[in-house]
């Protein structure tokens, strides 16, 4: 069996550069490489509800804009298999089995799931699809066999706990289900990209965000508004780079090229940051030429974007069938695992024959 890669996101709103630089970006690029397989890619709605339990029209209304923004960054529903995570049933029926081989202490000890708790202040009244999310997860991966599942250092103690349940169906069942690898971002910038406020994580609830559908207007009143240095007061104060939200961004998207075009005073990033650091350069300057390169790198998205918009029927067309094309593989599994555990009753000859001779008189 190949190499086999499956990601994904909830679909609670549209995605911004944080997934991008964080995920999305790569996703195309590992879609391109022919190292894999086959690739998976998914809208956990199941996964969504779990918090926004009361609310699925949020989850409803958002699955067509992850959708946009999954084909015009350049995902191509010829290459990976993008699929919609309610429409696979054999997942809800793999999650049922995993279940039973985990224990609740186990799930309680994950760091990733006491962080989720206590942001989502559910310590007192904990949903118990919630406090499941980390089986759901380990039959999403399993199901598919995926071998390769990209994403951020927060998600290693869940991969660890899919790692666990895939040993334990096999020591108990017999070898079906596949332990995955974690494949993290290849730098400090795309693991985390901070939000336009400079605190750590770019949040839709937190407002602090630039989506991938932002038009250029809107990028610049965000930009203008980012956080920069607050001690950098006049023109000549050495400024700080740490910390310093223009820089950050500018490390994750900027390139010797955007220099060349848009400030050419600098021949590339590390020649504006010394600049910056001994003084005598603003920060307008700098947001100037971080809108030019933000609104570069998304002007082709923001036009593929356009595109798919008009015929919205066929998003849907591409969702049905990646996600008939997921069945059928997660069926396969299913029928991997129920012949493991021994419940694939009617297609048992030997037990039938057994059942029958049990009874003969």
């Amino acid at each position: 069996m190949g190499k086999i890669i499956l990601t994904g996101d909830r679909p609670t709103g549209k995605l911004h550069l944080g997934h991008y630089v964080g995920s999305l970006r790569r996703r195309v690029q590992l879609q391109e490489s022919g190292d894999f397989e086959r690739m998976f890619v998914f809208m956990a709605d199941v996964q969504a509800l779990t918090d926004n339990a009361d609310n699925p029209e949020k989850i409803r209304q958002n699955i067509i804009e992850v959708a946009l923004d999954y084909l015009s960054a350049g995902l191509n529903p010829t290459k990976c298999t993008l699929f919609i995570q309610s429409q696979i049933p054999e997942l809800a029926e793999l999650t049922t089995y995993l279940m039973n081989l985990v224990s609740v202490s186990r799930v309680q000890r994950n760091p990733t799931v006491k962080t989720e708790i206590k942001m989502r202040n559910f310590e007192a009244n904990l949903p118990m699809g919630f406090f499941c999310y980390p089986v759901s997860q380990a039959a999403d991966i399993t199901a598919f066999k995926a071998t390769t599942v990209p994403a951020g250092e927060d998600q290693e103690p869940m991969i660890e706990i899919t790692r666990e349940l895939a040993r334990r169906f096999n020591q108990t069942y017999g070898e079906v289900l596949v332990e995955p690898n974690i494949m993290l971002p290849e730098n400090a910038t795309s693991r985390r990209l901070p939000g336009t406020d400079g605190k750590e994580k770019m949040s839709k609830s937190l407002g602090n965000c630039i989506y991938l559908s932002d038009d250029a207007d809107t990028v610049w009143k965000k930009v203008k508004g980012m956080y920069t240095d607050p001690t950098h007061l006049n023109l000549s104060d050495p400024g700080h780079v740490e910390g310093n939200a223009v820089f950050t961004y500018l490390d994750a998207f900027s390139t010797d090229q955007d220099f060349a075009d848009f400030w050419p005073e600098y021949s590339n990033l590390d020649a504006l940051k010394d600049a910056y650091t001994h003084g005598g350069v603003g920060d307008m300057k700098c947001k100037k030429l971080l809108n030019s390169v933000i609104n570069r790198m998304l002007d082709p998205i923001r036009e593929r974007r356009h595109e798919f918009e008009q015929d919205i029927p066929e998003i849907f067309n591409v969702l049905k069938k990646g996600s008939d094309e997921a069945r059928a593989a997660a069926a396969q599994t299913m029928d991997e695992v129920r012949k493991a555990m021994q419940i694939d009753y009617f297609n048992d000859a030997a037990l039938i024959k057994q059942q029958t001779d049990k009874y003969k008189k």
